[in-house]
């Protein structure tokens, strides 16, 4: 299946990206400030609600989800892993010159396999194409809705 996104399905792409990777990256920061949290200190949960970092990463985290769930609806799950596994990076370079966190050698060959092995697999034939004529009934399949 040839992709041609428009425009704003790149800006979805965009913001699924981002959304996800800058809200992990302050939900780490702000549970940095908060601590530890153990079953002992559950009150820190509701305490970790006021931290900025924490409620701007939500907000930021749902709007993944927001876009997420859109993009999914134009989009098959093999064309989205490429765009998500984006993430990887993006949080590996937030980590490490935001957070100031320490990444070995091992960790970023291992994003880097992980990103190439997503685009491989996401390089394949779609299998969920929607009218196909060979394959009649697939999009019906796909949807969970009994033949």
């Amino acid at each position: 299946m040839k992709h041609s996104l428009s425009s704003s399905q790149y800006g979805i792409l965009a913001a699924i990206v981002l959304s996800a990777s800058i809200g992990d990256t302050l939900l780490s920061k702000g549970m940095s400030q908060i601590g530890a949290v153990d079953p002992h200190h559950l009150g820190l949960l509701f305490h970790a609600l006021f931290n900025p970092y924490i409620v701007i990463g939500i907000i930021l985290l749902i709007g993944f989800f927001a876009c997420y769930t859109q993009a999914l609806s134009w989009a098959d799950l093999t064309f989205l892993m490429p765009a998500t596994s984006l993430n990887y990076v993006v949080i590996a370079l937030l980590g490490r010159f935001w957070l100031h966190e320490t990444l070995s050698w091992s960790r970023w060959l291992g994003i880097l396999i992980i990103v190439c092995a997503v685009g491989f697999v996401a390089g394949g034939p779609a299998r969920t194409e929607h009218g196909d004529p060979k394959h009649p009934g697939l999009d019906q399949m796909d949807s969970g809705v009994a033949l």
